[in-house]
């Protein structure tokens, strides 16, 4: 008796073609691996980032902060490097806000702790189980990779101000580049600052899916920072530190008219809009 050659009903010919949608399973197979992720396990990617976060023992956070806050110096360089090159012109701003970026490349992909990036990170997981556990938890990290970053931008401010690590003409471009936040009020200092929030909070969101262009996700999110004029608490702080020194601006005026409406503009940024809305668009699918 001849054996039948009908392929058994659990087994599947790679070509067959699906009844319902018209394609065979291995074009199913590549849908599924073209597909985007659903907003959930975007929210879950996030959220796992910032437990991690907050299980870090306070001296990786520590150290990573202040590698943070020394790495990120790099973008005001670069700004500068990019000023004294190019001829002065209407465009040169948009060039010069690309150099904005490198810090961030350097903190970002170098996987150091940053802390406009908590602001998301650290707060899903204290959104999903609101215990006063986790509220101290989301504090801890708050504090400690706050606290660092500042202590590297001010390492990195006093060594460009007090070494001959770059030349005069790049030193005055540095100051030129930080300028702006002498002419900018408390408002604009504040609204500026929820803006750059809510754009550091989207970049972290938007990494997941990212993979082979985080680079310039990365680069894309940070220059539209510099070229809109909005205010960083870390970046801005080695700006802010930097005129200081020169004697261009006061700590006082430093510290309430830069740091305390930038913090807060930050934090509402990338904690109150962002990430809360975030999460509002999972909860009810977590």
């Amino acid at each position: 008796m001849a054996k039948n050659s009908t392929p058994s009903a659990g087994k599947k010919c790679a070509g067959a073609v699906h009844p319902r949608h018209g394609i065979s399973d291995r074009e199913i197979d590549d849908v599924e691996e073209m597909s985007m992720p659903r907003t959930p396990v975007i929210y879950e990617v996030v959220r796992r980032m910032g437990e991690e976060e907050m299980q870090r023992p306070a001296t990786s956070l520590w150290w990573s902060g202040l590698a943070a806050g020394l790495s990120i110096s790099f973008s005001l360089l670069a700004q500068a490097v990019l000023l004294t090159h190019l001829p002065d012109t209407e465009w040169r701003p948009l060039i010069v806000a690309l150099g904005y970026s490198v810090g961030f490349l350097m903190v970002v992909l170098g996987n150091q702790q940053l802390f406009t990036e908590s602001t998301i990170t650290a707060v899903l997981p204290f959104l999903k189980d609101t215990t006063g556990r986790n509220f101290a938890r989301l504090v801890r990290v708050w504090g400690i990779v706050l606290a660092a970053n500042l202590i590297g931008v001010l390492f990195a401010a006093l060594f460009i101000t007090f070494t001959p690590v770059v030349s005069p003409e790049l030193y005055q471009g540095m100051l030129k580049v930080s300028r702006h936040l002498i002419e900018m009020d408390l408002a604009r200092m504040f609204l500026a600052g929820v803006s750059s929030g809510f754009l550091i909070a989207a970049m972290v969101w938007m990494i997941p899916t990212a993979e082979s262009a985080k680079f310039a996700v990365i680069a894309l999110m940070t220059t539209l920072i510099a070229a809109g004029g909005f205010t960083h608490i870390v970046t801005g702080s080695l700006e802010a530190t930097m005129l200081v020194l020169a004697g261009e601006w006061q700590w006082w005026q430093m510290l309430g008219q830069f740091m305390a409406p930038v913090l807060i503009g930050n934090m509402i940024g990338g904690t109150a809009l962002f990430a809360v809305i975030s999460y509002a668009q999972v909860m009810e699918e977590i």
